[in-house]
C-alpha cells in the first residue's frame, strides 16, 4: 500500500495520521449515519466503504473502437498486460481494471466484486451480463504502483448501435466517471464522427468536467494542413456534445512506439505528449484533492436530501400515503423553492428533480424519518472545523504521494512517464539479436564524424539528431539512450554508440526493447 495511505505522524490529541484516516473518520462519524436515517443510498450512489478512500488513483479510457485505447495503455507500460488484444476492429470487449501485483494474472469480474479490499462491489448492481465483461489484469509494472488503469470497450458507431450489449453500458461509464480521477477520450484523427452511443456515453461524464482530458490520436498519419482542419472540426463536434462554451484541453500526438509516418509535425507532438504524461503523473498528488472534495460535495448533498425527506414525512397523512405521495411528487418544484427558503440551502445543492422524483415513486413510505436537527448542526460543525483540519495535511500528504510515485516510475529508467535530465531526450523473448555480439566497426565512421571528445564520447546533443532520424517517438529514444549509457554518465562511447544504434534497430524492425542489456553485448565494455 502507498505510504501516503497510511502514513503515521506522531501528532497529539485525536490528529489524524492522513488526509485518508481522516476522511474515514469523519465519514464514518458524521455522514454515514445520516445518509442510513434518509436512505441515501436508495436515491444516489451506495454508501462508502474504506476501499473507496483506500483505492489508488484512477485513468479511465473512453473512445470509439480503433482509437488507439488499449495501444495507448501498452505505450504506457512498455508491455502487453495479461489478456490485451490489439486490433483495428472492436477487440477490448470489456471493462479491464489493470492494476499492480506481483504476479500476472487474470481476475473476473464476479471474484473482483467480492474482494473486499477493491473498491468494485457496487458494480454487482449491473447484473451478470456486465461482470461476465468486467475483470482485473494484475501486472507487475512500476506504472501501476500507484495508479490504477481502466481499459473499455470500444463505443460503437453505425449498425452496430443498433446491437444491445446485454448490460448498462451508460450507467456502468457515469459510475466509473464518478470515480475516477481523470477520464481520457480519445479520436482517431481519420474517425471524427461521434456516434450516438459515443454521445451518451460523453453526457454521462457531466458533472466531471475537470476531469476529462481530449486526446487526438494518430495525428501523424496527416499533413499540417490536414491537421488543423482536423482539429478545428473536432473543436466544432466536442462542442456541440459537450454543450459548454469552453472545450477541455485537447493533446494532439500518435501515442504509440512506432515511427512517425509525418516527422514535420514532431516538436509538437514530442510537446504534446510531455504535457499529458506529466498531467497524468499528477494524478496521484491530485487524487487526495479530488477524494476530499467529493466527501464535502457528499456531505451537502446528504444535508439537502435529510431536508426534503424530513418535509415530505411532515407532509405524509396516518391514512391515505400513497396517494398523499403522488401529490406531492406533482409539488415537487414548490418543496425544493419551500426548503431553499426555509433553510437557505442553495438551489445547486439540490437534486435532479426528474431522478429524485423516479425514486421516489418506488420509495417506502413507512421508513420517512422526521429532521434530526442535532445530526444536520454535528455535520455543519464538521464541516466548518474538521474539514479544514483534513486541508491543512493535504500539501503534505500530496508530496509524498507525488514522491512515492515517481520513486516507483523511475525504476522502470525511460519509457513514457520517465523524465531524467541525464538524457538527451528528457524533460529537465528469445531474438538473435540479443545474442548476437556488437561490430562496433560498423558504426566507427558515423561515431567519428559526430566529433567524440577527448576520452572518445559524444554527448547528448551530438547523439539527438542521428537518434531523431529514426523518427521512433521521444519516449523511445529515452529508454534507448538510458539502457545504452551504460556507465551513467551522460555520454555515449563507440560501444555505448553501438549498443544504441542496436536498440533502434530492433524497435525499427518490430521488436520489445530489452529490460536489461544482454550479456553478448556488454563482452566489448568488460574488454
Amino acid at each position: 500500500m502507498l505510504k501516503w495511505m497510511n502514513k503515521t505522524k506522531s501528532n497529539d490529541g485525536d490528529a489524524y495520521t492522513s488526509t485518508i484516516d481522516g476522511m474515514k473518520k469523519v465519514y464514518k462519524k458524521f455522514v454515514r449515519p445520516l445518509e442510513e436515517m434518509y436512505r441515501y443510498q436508495e436515491f444516489y450512489s451506495p454508501l462508502l466503504t474504506d476501499s473507496d478512500f483506500d483505492a489508488p488513483p484512477t485513468v479511465m479510457l473512453l473512445g470509439q473502437y480503433s482509437t488507439g485505447k488499449t495501444t495507448f495503455i501498452k505505450y504506457l507500460l512498455e508491455t502487453d498486460y495479461p489478456g490485451l488484444r490489439i486490433g483495428p476492429e472492436p477487440t477490448t470487449d470489456k471493462f479491464v481494471a489493470i492494476m499492480h501485483g506481483e504476479q500476472d494474472q487474470i481476475i473476473p469480474g464476479n471474484a473482483l466484486v467480492v474482494d473486499h479490499k477493491r473498491s468494485y462491489k457496487v458494480l454487482s448492481r449491473f447484473g451478470n451480463n456486465f461482470l461476465q465483461r468486467f475483470e482485473g489484469a494484475i501486472i507487475n509494472n512500476p506504472v501501476l504502483q500507484g495508479l490504477t488503469l481502466l481499459d473499455t470497450p470500444g463505443v460503437l458507431s453505425g449498425e452496430k448501435q443498433r446491437i444491445s450489449r446485454g448490460y448498462d453500458f451508460t450507467g456502468v461509464v457515469q459510475w466509473f466517471a464518478e470515480r475516477v480521477d481523470m477520464i481520457i477520450l480519445l479520436f482517431d484523427a481519420h474517425k471524427l464522427d461521434i456516434s450516438d452511443e459515443f454521445q451518451r456515453v460523453i453526457e454521462a461524464c457531466k458533472g466531471n468536467d475537470t476531469k476529462i482530458r481530449i486526446v487526438l490520436n494518430k495525428a501523424d498519419k496527416v499533413t499540417n494542413q490536414q491537421l488543423m482542419r482536423v482539429y478545428g472540426a473536432l473543436m466544432w463536434s466536442l462542442g456541440k456534445v459537450l454543450g459548454t462554451p469552453e472545450v477541455a484541453r485537447v493533446y494532439i500526438g500518435s501515442f504509440w512506439d512506432q515511427p512517425y509516418q509525418n516527422d514535420d509535425n514532431r516538436k509538437l507532438f514530442e510537446a504534446e505528449e510531455e504535457d499529458l504524461f506529466r498531467d497524468i503523473q499528477s494524478v496521484p498528488r491530485g487524487s487526495i484533492v479530488r477524494k476530499l472534495n467529493d466527501l464535502v460535495k457528499r456531505c451537502r448533498i446528504a444535508k439537502t436530501h435529510a431536508y426534503i425527506m424530513a418535509h415530505i414525512k411532515n407532509e405524509m397523512p396516518v391514512f391515505g400515503k400513497e396517494a398523499k405521495l403522488k401529490q406531492l411528487i406533482a409539488n415537487m418544484p414548490k418543496i425544493f423553492q419551500q426548503i431553499e427558503r426555509d433553510t437557505g440551502i442553495p438551489a445547486g445543492d439540490f437534486p435532479n428533480m426528474e431522478e429524485f422524483c423516479e425514486s421516489l415513486k418506488t420509495y417506502d413510505v413507512t421508513k420517512l424519518m422526521k429532521l434530526d436537527q442535532k445530526m444536520i448542526d454535528a455535520l455543519d460543525k464538521m464541516i466548518a472545523t474538521e474539514l479544514p483540519r483534513l486541508m491543512s495535511q493535504v500539501p503534505q500528504d500530496q508530496d509524498v504521494a507525488h514522491e512515492d510515485y515517481m520513486c516507483a516510475v523511475k525504476k522502470r529508467e525511460g519509457g513514457a512517464l520517465f523524465e531524467s535530465d541525464l538524457t538527451p531526450f528528457g524533460v529537465g523473448a528469445t531474438l538473435d539479436l540479443l545474442n548476437t555480439p556488437l561490430n562496433t566497426k560498423e558504426h566507427q565512421f558515423e561515431f567519428e564524424k559526430l566529433g567524440p571528445d577527448s576520452e572518445g564520447k559524444i554527448n547528448g546533443t551530438q547523439a539527438k539528431a542521428p537518434m531523431q532520424n529514426s523518427k521512433l517517438p521521444n519516449a523511445t529514444l529515452r529508454r534507448i539512450w538510458t539502457l545504452s549509457d551504460y556507465d551513467k554518465d551522460g555520454k555515449l562511447d563507440l560501444v555505448e554508440f553501438a549498443i544504441c544504434k542496436r536498440l533502434m534497430k530492433m524497435k525499427l524492425d518490430n521488436h520489445e526493447l530489452p529490460v536489461e542489456l544482454p550479456q553478448a553485448w556488454l563482452s566489448p565494455i568488460a574488454e
